[in-house]
């Protein structure tokens, strides 16, 4: 872990709390180059009803904008959870320089819990990786924002048997 990782994963946190303001999964991401923020994204499935508005990807699109270039080898990315395999697979085709993430994913997460992409020799970039930068707190983030959903439905559905 490098001195400023925390500082930055709490900007992806920020933007991941604008996530669940929106009643979005509760994931932020930013891309830094030279201590400067380039890349901000949140997860927006919902608002967007696009399968690819995940946090990952808005950060990295808007980075490439600042660059006017789809090479992000002087950039880290900094993200809440860790990424799938969509979004690994464009982290690496950005060339992205690193990757830092929060907490694990055991059903999508495509760089340590199901799959090992970021390394695989196989593709044509490796990406340095380093997890667990406050995955207590994104872990609760997700944790809350979940619980919430599932007391919302309890909610709203109809009561068996009235």
């Amino acid at each position: 872990m490098k001195p400023d990782d925390v500082f930055y994963m709490r900007l992806a946190l920020a933007a991941a709390s604008e996530a669940a303001d929106r009643d979005e999964v509760p994931v932020g991401a930013v891309v830094i180059s030279d201590g400067t923020v380039v890349g901000r994204g949140f997860n927006r499935r919902e608002e967007s009803q696009n399968p690819l508005g995940h946090a990952e990807i808005f950060a990295i699109e808007q980075a490439s904008r600042h660059f006017r270039s789809w090479r992000l080898s002087h950039c880290t990315l900094y993200v809440t959870l860790e990424p799938c395999i969509m979004c690994v697979g464009a982290l690496l085709q950005a060339r992205l320089g690193r990757l830092v993430y929060g907490c694990l994913d055991s059903k999508a997460g495509a760089v340590e819990s199901l799959y090992r992409l970021c390394e695989d020799a196989r593709l044509n970039h490796q990406l340095p990786v380093t997890g667990g930068v406050l995955a207590d707190e994104a872990s609760a983030m997700l944790a809350l924002f979940f619980q919430r959903l599932r007391e919302r439905k309890r909610r709203s559905s109809p009561v068996a048997g009235a």
